[in-house]
């Protein structure tokens, strides 16, 4: 365990602090926001009520999916409850917002990953790389905020992917 802790902390420190600069600031500032519960839970509403055939269906998933993966983020996240790395390592840069909530898994991630699974099961392999590559930047941007540990990330990627599967799967039944 230890190794993976080195390696975690020596990632964390290569995004957080080898990363800076203004303008990734301002690209990860807006990102950032691309998983938060707000935008998730819109972009998912909206697909449901607004969009028309297969859109709605995997909308509903989505709405399901997002639901689901908090919930079980949250039990995650009061079971381990491991600390932000801003409150435990030295010199980490910190977004405007820092949270008082556990850190491990990442809710941001596990909700863009909830939310984009769905569309992306039924996706042409050029949207699919779009959404991997936006629900990736969502992760990196909470990394480079200082907000969560690279495993917080993965871990919240794969909740809310495998979530969203079994979603997709018990509706299908």
């Amino acid at each position: 365990m230890h190794w993976i802790r080195q390696i975690d902390h020596t990632m964390f420190y290569w995004c957080n602090r080898r990363l800076s600069s203004r303008a990734l600031d301002r690209l990860f500032g807006w990102i950032t926001h691309l998983g938060s519960a707000l935008f998730t839970i819109i972009c998912a509403v909206s697909l449901t009520w607004f969009a028309v055939g297969e859109l709605s269906g995997i909308g509903l998933q989505s709405l399901i999916a997002l639901a689901v993966s908090h919930i079980i983020a949250v039990l995650i996240k009061k079971k381990v409850r491991r600390d932000r790395p801003f409150r435990k390592l030295e010199r980490v840069k910190v977004g405007k917002f820092p949270l008082k909530d556990y850190s491990f898994p990442s809710g941001h991630t596990t909700a863009i990953f909830a939310l984009i699974t769905p569309l992306m099961l039924v996706s042409s392999p050029v949207v699919m790389l779009v959404l991997i590559g936006l629900a990736l930047l969502v992760a990196i941007s909470r990394i480079y905020w200082g907000y969560h540990y690279p495993i917080d990330c993965v871990a919240g990627g794969v909740v809310g992917f495998l979530t969203a599967v079994m979603v997709k799967l018990c509706m299908q039944i």
